[in-house]
């Protein structure tokens, strides 16, 4: 488990940079109004379910049936990304495309995320057979405190739901 935290905050950490970079920075998608209102609402969607795993993790067990919980989270989140791709093509078509560097950094998260999705399953599994809880546990085991980044992530999604609050340039430079 302590692996899959870790790799949990690295992708806190790559999708901090995916954001402020590339969507805040280089895109400017919240200048971009309703053209990019679509990815926009992927976007927070996808970050109340980060917000989720960041935010239980690393403290709480998703005993008995709670996995089924934990695993619609995960598969939410992957159709959610799998829809993003999608609509990328489109809202970036006036930018002429996504970034290359940025494909590239998509393409790392998803090799990260299913890392730690491969390490989550035996945990799962061993979870699936307590009794039906929410309990609070100490994932690493180590005493190694790993901050999730839940509340970044949940400011993330509340400022993708509204674009219009950011001004008509974006990002300031």
């Amino acid at each position: 488990m302590n692996v899959a935290l870790w790799l949990l905050a690295a992708l806190g950490a790559i999708g901090a940079f995916d954001t402020l970079y590339y969507h805040e920075w280089r895109a400017r998608l919240p200048a971009q109004g309703t053209s990019a209102a679509p990815g926009l609402r992927l976007h927070a969607a996808r970050d109340f379910f980060y917000a989720t795993l960041f935010g239980t993790l690393p403290w709480l067990g998703w005993h008995g049936h709670w996995v089924l919980v934990l695993a619609t989270v995960i598969a939410i989140e992957i159709i959610l990304t799998l829809w993003d791709f999608v609509v990328e093509i489109a809202v970036r078509k006036p930018l002429g495309d996504v970034y290359a560097g940025e494909r590239v950094t998509h393409a790392f998260t998803g090799i990260v995320y299913g890392a730690m999705v491969e390490l989550l399953i035996p945990v799962m599994w061993r979870w699936w057979s307590l009794p039906t809880a929410l309990v609070t546990e100490h994932q690493t085991g180590d005493g190694t405190i790993i901050p999730p980044p839940a509340q970044q992530t949940a400011d993330r999604a509340q400022v993708s739901c509204a674009p219009r609050a950011f001004s008509r340039r974006g990002f300031p430079r």
